[in-house]
């Protein structure tokens, strides 16, 4: 790895931030020279309301909270380099989180962003989106969305594909990161006339070899999309399974232990720039494990 890599991680100092922070440091510690900067923002709708209840009394509690958050940001980066072994910067700013830290991983051209699923402000988050959601609908910059406290470094990444530029640059993400981890890659595959043919009463033995000339072409497709990729063969699993993508991957997170799921940011049917696709947007919200969606491809 390039000992120019930089990691942003952003907390709002909740303990899903808390368990991003950590996953941050350690991956930064896995590959030496890399740089880790954790940020939080301080919010102006947040000061604009303590402007209008403490008025004349408020400048005085600005600057003390800002002093107080450095503080906490800096004592965090304190603990995080003796604990990881790692040097962490801190970056303080004031204004939209969704553009201070977009702005910000800009700044430090940075290669991977790492946030907590969830923030403090769960009910809000549920019904307006997440902050997470919606700097990962802006950048085009990998982005690790942390689910879980770590447990160690993850082991086993399940990495759905369907074979587009992006499952490609997933595929690529994981094994940049996470070089000594088992990647899995998984395909589901529909047939998509099998619901028109079971109206038409067309008897099953047919729809059966419609889903068999289905998995073996899906099975082509899987040795054509591995031979695109810069990863050691023995270090790569590939399951083709049938069945709606969704479904697939969460009960393969599941049967099969994965730490990590890897997705690319759009599959095959992107409509514009801010939009995820639908299935990386359901795993996001569904699944137990942390997500990794990796950057748009160069």
């Amino acid at each position: 790895m390039s000992s120019s890599l930089s990691l942003l991680a952003a907390t709002d100092f909740s303990a899903p931030a808390r368990h991003a922070l950590e996953r941050a440091a350690q991956l930064a510690a896995a590959h030496p020279g890399a740089q880790l900067t954790l940020t939080h923002v301080i919010s102006t709708s947040m000061l604009a309301r303590l402007r209008g209840v403490m008025r004349d009394e408020a400048p005085a509690m600005e600057t003390r909270l800002a002093d107080e958050t450095e503080q906490a940001l800096t004592e965090l980066a304190a603990r995080l380099s003796t604990q990881y072994a790692c040097p962490v910067n801190t970056r303080l700013s004031q204004g939209s989180a969704l553009d201070a830290i977009n702005d910000l991983a800009d700044e430090l051209q940075s290669n991977l962003l790492v946030m907590g699923a969830r923030g403090a402000h769960f009910v809000r988050e549920f019904l307006l989106g997440s902050t997470t959601e919606r700097v990962l609908r802006r950048t085009r910059r990998p982005m690790l969305a942390v689910k879980q406290r770590p447990q160690g470094a993850y082991r086993r990444v399940l990495v759905p594909v369907d074979f587009s530029v992006h499952a490609v640059a997933a595929a690529q993400t994981a094994h940049r990161w996470l070089p000594d981890a088992e990647i899995i890659l998984l395909h589901a595959f529909e047939v998509d006339i099998e619901g028109t043919l079971r109206f038409a009463s067309i008897d099953e033995e047919k729809i059966h070899a419609y889903r068999v000339r289905a998995r073996e072409e899906a099975l082509d497709a899987m040795a054509q999309f591995v031979d695109l990729l810069s990863i050691p063969s023995g270090q790569l699993t590939r399951l083709v399974v049938h069945g709606a993508p969704t479904l697939r991957i969460l009960e393969h997170e599941q049967s099969l232990d994965a730490d990590l799921i890897v997705m690319g940011k759009h599959g095959q049917s992107m409509l514009e720039e801010l939009l995820l696709g639908s299935v990386t947007k359901h795993i996001l919200a569904y699944s137990s494990s942390d997500v990794l969606v990796a950057g748009h491809p160069a």
